[in-house]
């Protein structure tokens, strides 16, 4: 699946990360955030560190950057969604 087709999937058709991811997307940060939380491993600490680095705070998220074994992102947060997201889709 591209980039665009899960931009346009229905929110039925998702479950957990990518779930947040959609909704984070579609500028839900709060539901987006709530997802995340609710799951557990270094994949749900990457997009919960994502989620604090959009939100501003940069220290929470480089607590969860550790948790998630990864480097502090640093290039624009657009372009970090998009990683995740592939990263994530390329599993499915």
């Amino acid at each position: 699946m591209t980039i665009a087709e899960f931009r346009a999937m229905p929110a039925d058709h998702l479950s957990g990360l990518l779930l947040a991811l959609w909704w984070d997307a579609k500028g839900d940060w709060n539901r987006a955030h709530e997802i995340a939380q609710d799951v557990q491993g270094r994949d749900a600490a990457w997009v919960h560190a994502y989620l604090h680095r959009k939100e501003g705070d940069l220290g929470n998220a480089a607590y969860w950057y550790r948790q998630a074994g990864r480097a502090v992102a640093k290039d624009d947060i657009a372009a970090e969604w998009e990683r995740i997201a592939a990263e994530l889709l390329s599993r499915q």
